[in-house]
């Protein structure tokens, strides 16, 4: 019995001496991984006790971010030994707790230490942030070898993560970034500030209508003017077509473009006989509504936007000052900036002489028709012209007083000298190679384009030399619908910017011109006299009947006379239609009646004098200052 019972004593001290070894290898296991400092042998059960400690300086960075200790917390800890079982059972789960603090970075090479920020990619979800946390903050056992806890924020909830299938570092932000998405986002950036700081954008129908800062031609946001007809903005691009094409008409009489976009692949023509202007199917379905196009087809007559009663079509809506806008649009369209003209004083009258005139391409003498009913003595009238029939015309009416040199190529500095000085240049040099609507136009500087650097030479031999102290006038014209490079040279050339005139406002006809020059008040309103015929009807004989308000442009072809999409011709007589005659056209133009008809020239050829000339009312709004400066009768 005593040997059994010896037996298991030796049984049992040899199971506490085996327990008593697998504890201190634990022990030692655990005081390798988390780096703790080695307890001494007289403390045995403080061996496991996570112990408060001032961080070193060899301590990895990322501690440095990791909560602080409070000072009382480590008195506390210091004087407050708990057992070790009881401490086991009180695992600290706070990220705040010291314990958590100081838990040192595993040592398995693979990065990812406690506290540092992540990102995973869970089922269902989109990139989620969380931190790498202790196994002491879990609450459960260490993490395997490879892997680390993190506590994805929000739900707080952990997750066990192997390091070994991470590391995929987040791209750098590149110093600058000038891809055009950047700079559209930038953009955009800026503008939601703006809303922000200034108020957002109406929603509803009110968000739907055409702003002012959105050109409603194309749709750009970089606007730079307002459009002349409709609310709405318009871009320098679409500004630059307008000018081009605002008056550019086909044989058919109308617009060639649309009067919104000046583009358009279909058009529709107004059914006012007096309206010219056409509307594309893309502007129409757009900004009027969807089927609008449609509508205005089956609609017969149908007038068009300019012309309706209303002013408001849809997202549409036109301005009800649009005929100054498009005056001031037209005279305040130019960038390039000039000194102004020189400005001369006005003359005596004991001192005003006649005046001397230099007309280059004079055409049928309209300078020294229009001087003449003014009552300006005209001193010297040197006229070059290679018309045939417009020095025909010349010579008969004006009863040799006009001095015909030829050519103006052929003209020199020797010439100027002998015939000059003169007080007035005037001249227009054919456009044909500069007005957009001829398709084979060959533009300023090839075919009759370059008659203008003739006109240009000598004006300036004409000058008054240095030292001259007298009034010198000069006056260019040409058309408006004209390239905007053209135009653009021409002005520098000229060191000057043009005015445009349209006939329309003091005759019966439609005849946009621009006029280059520094004759006094270029730029005033254009005033009809008593005298003028502003309808149709009052140009035309006896027993004939106008169909229309006013005419056209007139030009040197002879479908030019017949108005709107229909072709009609403008007249009524004898209940049929009829075309305008020739004294009639002379009329429209304020010529006296029959002032081209010499020579048995036909209809035609008066027809083509006539659209190569000027309106007489026009010119006489021009010339009539200088009778402050020459002497009158």
């Amino acid at each position: 019995f005593q040997a059994e019972k010896k037996a298991k004593q030796m049984s049992a001290m040899n199971a506490m001496k085996d327990h008593e070894d697998n504890e201190t290898e634990t022990r030692n296991e655990e005081v390798s991984i988390i780096k703790h400092p080695q307890p001494s042998k007289q403390q045995p059960q403080q061996q496991l006790q996570p112990q408060p400690h001032t961080k070193s300086q060899s301590q990895p960075q990322y501690q440095q971010q990791s909560p602080l200790v409070l000072p009382q917390q480590q008195q506390q800890l210091q004087h407050q030994q708990p057992p070790q079982q009881q401490q086991q059972q009180q695992q600290p789960t706070d990220p705040a707790s010291p314990t958590v603090a100081t838990t040192p970075e595993p040592v398995d090479g693979r990065g990812f230490g406690i506290g540092e920020l992540v990102w995973g990619k869970l089922r269902g979800f989109s990139w989620w942030p969380g931190r790498i946390v202790s196994w002491w903050m879990t609450g459960r056992s260490r993490a395997a070898e490879g892997t680390r806890w993190v506590m994805w924020f929000g739900d707080g909830k952990f997750s066990v993560v192997a390091s070994s299938r991470a590391g995929k570092a987040f791209m750098a932000c590149p110093d600058s970034d000038e891809t055009e998405t950047s700079k559209s986002v930038e953009m955009l950036n800026k503008q939601m500030i703006e809303w922000a700081m200034t108020g957002f954008q109406p929603t509803g129908p009110k968000g739907l209508e055409p702003p002012e800062d959105i050109c409603i031609s194309c749709g750009s946001l970089n606007v730079s003017l307002e459009h002349p007809l409709f609310a709405g903005g318009m871009c320098q691009s679409c500004k630059n077509c307008f000018l081009e094409c605002a008056y550019q008409y086909d044989d058919d009489g109308y617009q060639s473009y649309c009067t919104i976009c000046c583009g358009g692949r279909e058009v529709l023509m107004c059914g006012n006989n007096n309206c010219c202007r056409c509307f594309c199917v893309e502007c129409v379905d757009l900004l009027v509504g969807q089927g609008a196009a449609h509508a205005a087809i089956k609609e017969d007559p149908w007038n068009c936007y300019m012309c309706g009663q209303k002013g408001v079509f849809g997202l549409l809506e036109r301005r009800s000052d649009w005929p100054s806008r498009l005056q001031h649009f037209f005279a305040n369209n130019h960038d390039q900036d000039f000194d102004p003209p020189k400005l001369y004083a006005p003359v005596m009258a004991e001192k005003r002489k006649p005046i001397r005139v230099l007309s280059l391409f004079d055409g049928i003498a309209t300078g020294l028709l229009v001087l003449k009913e003014l009552g300006i003595q005209v001193g010297r009238y040197i006229a070059s012209e290679v018309c045939e029939d417009s020095i025909t015309v010349g010579i008969v009416r004006h009863e040799g007083r006009i001095m015909y040199v030829g050519d103006v190529r052929n003209i020199t500095r020797k010439h100027i000298n002998e015939w000059g000085p003169f007080d007035l240049v005037i001249g227009g040099s054919p456009c044909n190679d500069l007005s957009i609507v001829n398709p084979a136009r060959k533009g300023l500087y090839e075919g009759t384009g370059r008659l203008f650097f003739e006109f240009y030479r000598l004006l300036h031999e004409a000058r008054p030399k240095q030292g001259e102290d007298r009034p010198f006038f000069w006056l260019f014209e040409n058309v408006v619908a004209m390239g905007v490079s053209d135009k653009r040279d021409i002005s520098r050339f000229l060191e000057c910017n043009p005015v445009m005139i349209d006939a329309k406002e003091v005759s019966a006809a439609h005849r946009a011109r621009y006029f280059w020059g520094n004759l006094p008040g270029m730029n005033r309103p254009l005033t009809a006299m008593c005298t003028d015929r502003l309808e149709l009807q009052d140009c035309l004989e006896h027993g004939r009947t106008a169909k229309f308000g006013k005419v056209r442009t007139i030009t040197t072809r002879s479908n030019s006379i017949k108005q709107g999409k229909d072709q009609h011709f403008p007249v009524y007589m004898n209940e049929k239609e009829d075309i305008l005659w020739c004294t009639e056209m002379e009329r429209v133009f304020g010529f006296p009646v029959h002032y081209t008809d010499v020579s048995n020239m036909s209809r035609l050829a008066r027809q083509r004098l006539l659209g190569r000339s000027w309106s007489v009312p026009v010119i006489r709004h021009l010339f009539a200052p200088l009778k402050e400066y020459f002497a009158c009768d």
